[in-house]
C-alpha cells in the first residue's frame, strides 16, 4: 500500500519554490520486540525504505516577491507589521501554486495527496540566546484553503521550543530514505552546508558547516549583476588569497562544536564586508577564496565529526557548480565524493521530499527529529496542521 505526499520548501537562496510529489511505500504496523530499537528503525517504522519522487519541479519566485524576501533576511533588515504579514500571505499563494501547478503537470488530483508538508521561507534562525527562535514565512492556512490538501507546517518550533537548534532537520530523513547506502554521509550544499553523518543504525549525526552558496552567490551578485556563478566559472578564473582565507576560517562558527545551525543572517556580506575593510583585493579572487571558504570549512567540519565515511554524497543546488565539487572531491581524497544523483535520487528535490516524510510523519504522531542532531531534550512530534476546507 503507498501513500503520497507532497513537499515544498524554498531553501537559503530564495530563489524559488522546490516541489515534490512523493510516493512512501507503506508497511503494516509493528511493534518491535526482543530487542531495543534502533533509532533507524524508530524513523522507518510503518513504511519501508523505499520512497519514489513521481513528480518534481523548481518554481522561481516572482522577481518582486524575491526582492523584497532578499530584503527580509538582510542582517539589518526592518520591515512594518503590514509589510511582514503582506509577505507572509504572498509567500503563501506561491507555495500553494506551486502545489497546483506541480500536481496539475503530473496528472495528480489533489484528492489524491495525504498531506502537504510545507517548510516555507525561513526569514531568520536565532537558535541560541535567551529566547530562541527559527522564524519561517508563506502562510500554510493559506496553502491549505487554496490547494484543498491538508497542509502541515512550521516544523522547527517544536524542536527549538523542547531545547533544539530546529536545524538541521534533513539527517532523520536522510538515514531513512538512504538506509540501504550507510555508513555513509550526505552533504547538502544549499546557500548553508549541512552534513548527516549515518555511521550507523544507532549512529546518526549531522549538523550546518558554514556557507555554501550564499555568500558565493552574494558576491557574485554585487559584481556582475547575476544571480549566482555558473558552474563555478568566475570562482575558477581567480586566486585564492590564502591570508583571507585563514581569517575567515577564524570566526567562532567553523571551531564550535555540535550541535550547531546557521543561516544567512549571519554569514552575509555585511560578515564578509567587515573581514575586508583593510584590504584591497581583487574581486575574482575574493570570489575563488570564498568557494575554497566553502571547500576547507566542509572538509575539516568532516575530518573532526570523527566520522568514518568513505562516501559522502551530494545534494542541494550546489552539486551543479562543478568547480565547487571538483575542488571537493580533490580536498575529500581518498573519500569518494558523488551526487545523489549516482544513486538514482535527484539532487534538487532531497529536501522537498523531506518536507513530505515529516508531513507523513506528523500525521503518524511520529518524531521527526533527531536529539542527537538538533540537541533538542528528546525527540519531538513536528509541525502544526491546518485543515482543508470541507
Amino acid at each position: 500500500m503507498s501513500e503520497l505526499f507532497l513537499g515544498l520548501i524554498s531553501g537559503t537562496s530564495a530563489d524559488g519554490i522546490d516541489a515534490a510529489l512523493v510516493r512512501f511505500e507503506r508497511t503494516p504496523e509493528q511493534t518491535i520486540t526482543g530487542k531495543k530499537a534502533s533509532r533507524l528503525e524508530l524513523l522507518a517504522e510503518g513504511f519501508g525504505s523505499d520512497l519514489e519522487v513521481i513528480a518534481a519541479e523548481t518554481f522561481p519566485y516572482p522577481p518582486e516577491i524575491r526582492t523584497r524576501l532578499l530584503a527580509l533576511t538582510a542582517a539589518d533588515a526592518a520591515i512594518s507589521l503590514d509589510e511582514f504579514g503582506a509577505l507572509d500571505v504572498a509567500v503563501g499563494v506561491c507555495f500553494a501554486d506551486a502545489a497546483l501547478t506541480l500536481l496539475a503537470r503530473s496528472g495528480i488530483s489533489a484528492a489524491e495527496v495525504r498531506a502537504i508538508g510545507s517548510h516555507g521561507q525561513t526569514v531568520r534562525h536565532r537558535p541560541d540566546g535567551p529566547h530562541p527562535f527559527s522564524l519561517q514565512i508563506g502562510d500554510a492556512a493559506v496553502i491549505a484553503e487554496r490547494t484543498g490538501i491538508l497542509t502541515a507546517a512550521d516544523f522547527r518550533r517544536a524542536d527549538v521550543a523542547a531545547g533544539g537548534q530546529g536545524a538541521p532537520l534533513a539527517p532523520a530523513f536522510h538515514a531513512v530514505a538512504f538506509a540501504k547506502l550507510i555508513p555513509c554521509a550526505l552533504l547538502n550544499l544549499g546557500g548553508i552546508a549541512n552534513l548527516s553523518l549515518l555511521n550507523g543504525p544507532n549512529d546518526i549525526l549531522g549538523f550546518d558547516t558554514g556557507p555554501a552558496n550564499c555568500l558565493l552567490d552574494a558576491w557574485n551578485a554585487r559584481h556582475t549583476g547575476t544571480d549566482c556563478d555558473l558552474d563555478g566559472s568566475w570562482a575558477d578564473s581567480g586566486t585564492v588569497d590564502a591570508e583571507l582565507l585563514d581569517s575567515l576560517l577564524e570566526d567562532a562558527y567553523f571551531s564550535a562544536a555540535a550541535p550547531k545551525s546557521t543561516g544567512r543572517e549571519y554569514f552575509n556580506l555585511d560578515w564578509l564586508d567587515a573581514r575586508l575593510v583593510t584590504r584591497q583585493i581583487d574581486p575574482v579572487d575574493v570570489q575563488a577564496t570564498l568557494l575554497a571558504l566553502s571547500v576547507r570549512s566542509i572538509v575539516q567540519a568532516l575530518h573532526r565529526s570523527g566520522s568514518g565515511a568513505r562516501r559522502v554524497l551530494v545534494c542541494g543546488g550546489g552539486a551543479h557548480n562543478r568547480t565547487l565539487m571538483s575542488a571537493l572531491a580533490k580536498a575529500l581524497l581518498p573519500v569518494e565524493l558523488a551526487s545523489t544523483a549516482s544513486t538514482g535520487v535527484d539532487p534538487d528535490f532531497v529536501e522537498a521530499a523531506l518536507f513530505a516524510w515529516l508531513a507523513r510523519q506528523r500525521l503518524a504522531h511520529r518524531p521527526g527529529n533527531l536529539p542527537s542532531v538538533t540537541g533538542a531534550r528528546g525527540p519531538r512530534i513536528l509541525g502544526a496542521l491546518h485543515a482543508a476546507p470541507n
